[in-house]
């Protein structure tokens, strides 16, 4: 069943591109078939708001009921250049670090301060494609809610807990005292191909990602067991944030489903 969507439910919509406001209300905007359907999926999504259009289009996103915006409307929610016309407003769900660090968690990141969404949201893809138990932010991360991040997780933040607003070192400690090796990743360091070879990547692992701009500085370093890089052949002076995340989570991954 569809109806126009009232005053009311689009000033919701809109004030929920606000950060300060998506952390009272316990809520949160998503945009895009992809983002909804997963959403709607994961049971996160409590309204979704479509164009007739957009409706027609995605029948199953829809069937449960949807408000109709107007492409007029559409133009005050969307965060993308060309919007499919359909979104989705969904509820906050919120986890504690004893929630997803325990006996058993075998692989985690934790993002020390990442304030870039698409970087954070690309991370994310990255821990829900390898396996990863969660994601921990640090005090001064982007908001994982923030609609660049969920797109950029291509639906992957309806996946797996996301853990907010936790110090590195309470994290750190909190994943030693559950028999996890915290690895740094950093331009200095160990290969990362040699702890692959040790067997030391099979065994629990959390994973410390450093902001895009200036790393990791010494004191988070410090934090970890050891302190890990990615060897370049090549002329490339570094790699990126998302794309060292992928390399390092993925390496994991092959070793803990292959160890041999």
């Amino acid at each position: 069943m569809s109806g126009d969507v009232t005053t009311a439910g689009l000033r919701l919509a809109r004030r929920l591109l606000n950060r300060k406001f998506r952390s009272s209300a316990g809520e949160f905007l998503v945009e895009g078939p992809q983002s909804v359907a997963e959403a709607v999926e994961y049971g996160y999504a409590t309204r979704v708001l479509a164009t007739a259009a957009a409706a027609a289009a995605h029948p199953s996103l829809v069937a449960g009921g949807f408000d109709t915006l107007t492409p007029g409307q559409v133009k005050d929610l969307a965060d993308t250049v060309h919007s499919a016309g359909i979104f989705a407003i969904c509820r906050t769900r919120t986890w504690s670090v004893d929630d997803v660090i325990h006996d058993g968690t075998g692989l985690i990141v934790i993002c020390a301060q990442i304030r870039d969404p698409g970087n954070l949201g690309t991370v994310i893809r990255c821990a829900d494609a390898f396996g990863a138990d969660a994601v921990v932010l640090t005090p001064g991360s982007v908001d994982p809610t923030n609609p660049k991040v969920v797109r950029a997780s291509v639906g992957s933040i309806f996946h797996l807990p996301i853990v907010t607003s936790v110090e590195l070192s309470v994290a750190a400690d909190e994943a030693r005292a559950h028999g996890m090796t915290v690895l740094a990743a950093d331009g200095s360091g160990r290969d990362i191909t040699e702890l692959a070879r040790s067997g030391q990547l099979a065994r629990p692992v959390a994973w410390i990602m450093g902001n895009e701009a200036w790393g990791l500085p010494a004191q988070d370093r410090a934090q970890a067991d050891q302190v890990v890089r990615i060897p370049l052949w090549g002329k490339a002076e570094s790699l990126n944030l998302a794309t060292a995340a992928a390399v390092c989570l993925f390496t994991t991954a092959s070793c803990r489903h292959d160890p041999h």
